[in-house]
């Protein structure tokens, strides 16, 4: 995260042993934290999952993009009213019963595969599902966050939680040749739907009035209205939410391409598939390890472009790969600074943000994630037009230069802000009722 994981060594309820897992201290953190390991381990099977099969029925790059763009482009629809329910509804609940339904989905993707009846079409009908899932979960559970730490704990919290995208990212790649060949895709989507029932099990044994919303006044279109006024003003989370948008559509999207890279520039199968996404987890996890060590709120803007202009250039560089060993170092710094660039972004956002808007503003943030949708598609389009090479080192060029661009211009006004909200957490002391360690 963009921030140092912890600048002080005692909790308000006493000394923590080991201060980069103070966030581990509170009961409800520590639940919502274990349902989120299960959670994102399932998800990345999902996503990756989904992409093989689908590469492994058409083989084709288009249809690899229709997978992308399905899973995300409700994001791009539905994220917005997500977030408006998120700051009305009891969000707990809300993440609860869209997690069973992941699991059902994930369990009926098995069944299809295993009496042999899957099709393009259904694999593109259930990742549509997904996203739409995707488009409500998602806001109510970043804005379940800050409300389950005290708000000096914020940092060190989104840092811990991060570290679960990259780690799934390494633990995933381990299973997911082995499971492939031993039981088939049909058992990797067995275990995906496991994997969700344990997240809801979790989440279950979480308290649920915390995130219990009060009823606005307002209706749901006046809620959206009010949310999008707030972006509008506050400049900063609007260029934050511009950046991000531009990293997605012509960064993030080089994951659609992947299956291409392996087995037909690289000469390999799923084993080299999997290779390549570990390589990309330990990217990640290195990326994030060192955002824990090293970064903190004050200096977030420097990592932003940093990261952005790395994550770019790193894609582009890899497209350039037929060596199998440089193309995985050439992999795993883009994992790394793609981690970098979205984690610093996402947290910037949360600290910047009123308490009362963070569902909606959250929702709008993910639309940068459902921009990939978007760069999915694009990105397929032009591999099926001029390889996969040409796809991803133009998509990679313009997210080092744009990314970069935008983070430059706004450099000053960012560096203020977060320094000044630094400063803001340093001295509060302000407790959230949910804050009981739960000892």
């Amino acid at each position: 995260m963009p921030h140092k994981i912890l600048e002080k060594t005692e909790l308000a309820h006493g000394p923590v042993r080991f201060p980069i897992l103070a966030a581990f201290h509170y009961r409800e953190y520590r639940l919502y934290w274990l349902g989120g390991a299960f959670s994102n381990i399932g998800m990345w099977a999902l996503v990756f999952g989904r992409l093989w099969l689908m590469h492994s029925l058409t083989e084709s790059a288009l249809y690899l993009g229709l997978v992308t763009t399905s899973s995300l482009g409700p994001i791009l629809l539905f994220s917005v009213w997500g977030g408006v329910l998120a700051d009305r509804v009891n969000r707990l609940r809300l993440v609860i019963a869209t997690r069973a339904l992941f699991a059902v989905l994930a369990l009926l993707t098995g069944a299809l595969i295993s009496t042999d009846v899957i099709r393009p079409w259904q694999v593109i009908a259930l990742s549509l599902l997904t996203g739409i899932l995707l488009s409500f979960d998602i806001p109510s559970r970043q804005a379940m966050l800050p409300r389950l730490v005290p708000r000096e704990r914020l940092v060190n919290a989104i840092a811990l939680y991060s570290l679960l995208f990259s780690g799934s990212a390494i633990v995933g790649p381990g299973f997911f040749a082995p499971l492939v060949n031993l039981w088939g895709l049909d058992g990797l989507f067995y275990l995906i739907g496991g994997s969700y029932i344990l997240t809801v099990g979790m989440m279950s044994m979480m308290k649920p009035s915390p995130h219990q919303r009060s009823n606005s006044e307002h209706g749901m279109w006046q809620g959206l209205r009010e949310g999008f006024r707030y972006i509008q003003k506050s400049r900063l989370i609007l260029s934050l939410i511009g950046i991000a948008t531009i990293g997605g559509i012509f960064g993030m999207s080089f994951e659609t391409l992947l299956p291409i890279f392996a087995e037909r520039l690289l000469k390999g199968g799923v084993d080299t598939y999997s290779i390549m996404l570990l390589g990309l987890g330990v990217g990640g996890l290195s990326g994030t390890v060192t955002l824990a060590w090293l970064g903190n709120l004050k200096n977030s803007p420097r990592f932003l472009l940093l990261s952005g202009t790395g994550f770019g250039l790193a894609l582009a560089l890899f497209a350039q790969m037929t060596w199998f060993p440089a193309a995985m170092v050439t992999l795993g710094l883009a994992g790394g600074f793609s981690v970098v660039f979205m984690t610093v972004n996402n947290t910037m956002v949360q600290s910047l943000v009123a308490e009362d808007f963070r569902g909606r503003v959250m929702s709008v943030h993910q639309l940068s994630w459902g921009a990939t949708a978007l760069g999915g598609m694009l990105i397929g389009f032009l591999a099926q037009l001029g390889g996969a090479p040409f796809a991803l080192t133009l998509g990679g060029l313009i997210t080092a230069l744009f990314a970069g661009g935008l983070v430059l211009a706004r450099l000053g006004e960012l560096a203020r802000a977060t320094q000044a909200t630094a400063l803001e957490l340093s001295a509060d002391t302000h407790q959230p009722a949910n804050s009981d360690p739960g000892y």
